[in-house]
């Protein structure tokens, strides 16, 4: 065997370990089930993990706020990409700490989850800390894209590939929003067709 070989492959796979992204709950993690007030093109009803994954696998991204930059581009790239996702068998569900109101209009604009992404409330972080992750308050004067105030809490970047028995097949964080919907994508289309 080449041993010069050895130390290669190692620096190799500790380069890859060091750039891949791996949010707080890991690979084969039990995803924690949640039920949420949810819109999806502007209306409201209950959003049940449990429930959506009686269909598939479930794509569970967490993102700071609507009506910000990166969360705008994320909710609106989801939603392009919708019908990829639809074809390899999964749904998708946004969360963030906004209240329903603000989902409700989120959800419907063509300009962000246009109708086809359902986004659910955690207004008091609940969910996303179950998923462990960190949630801070707003900067006090903190305004959306819209010139209005945001009055909750962040919950930090985070997206979660969730087989339907419950657990974590991929996990992202500190990716830009447009590279954590191309990843989510990329994990449901391996679930769909492994090699």
């Amino acid at each position: 065997m080449n041993h010069t070989l050895i130390p290669s492959l190692a620096l190799l796979a500790l380069s890859l370990s060091s750039t891949a992204s791996h949010a707080a709950l890991a690979n084969g993690d039990a995803a924690p089930p949640f039920e949420a007030q949810a819109s999806l093109a502007g209306k409201t009803f209950t959003y049940s993990l449990g429930d959506a994954l009686k269909h598939g696998p479930v794509v569970v991204y967490f993102y700071p706020s609507a009506y910000t930059g990166g969360c705008n581009l994320e909710a609106h790239t989801f939603a392009v990409l919708h019908e990829k996702f639809l074809a390899a068998g999964a749904t998708i569900v946004g969360v963030s700490l906004d209240d329903i109101g603000r989902l409700n209009t989120f959800s419907a604009d063509p300009e962000y989850c246009g109708g086809k992404i359902a986004v659910a409330s955690d207004p008091d972080g609940r969910i996303a800390r179950a998923y462990a992750l960190s949630v801070r308050d707003a900067a006090p004067g903190r305004k959306d894209t819209r010139g209005e105030q945001i009055a909750h809490g962040f919950a930090e970047r985070s997206t979660f590939v969730v087989t339907p028995d419950g657990h974590v097949a991929a996990a992202f964080d500190g990716l830009s929003p447009v590279e954590n919907v191309e990843h989510a994508l990329a994990a449901v289309q391996r679930l769909a067709h492994p090699r």
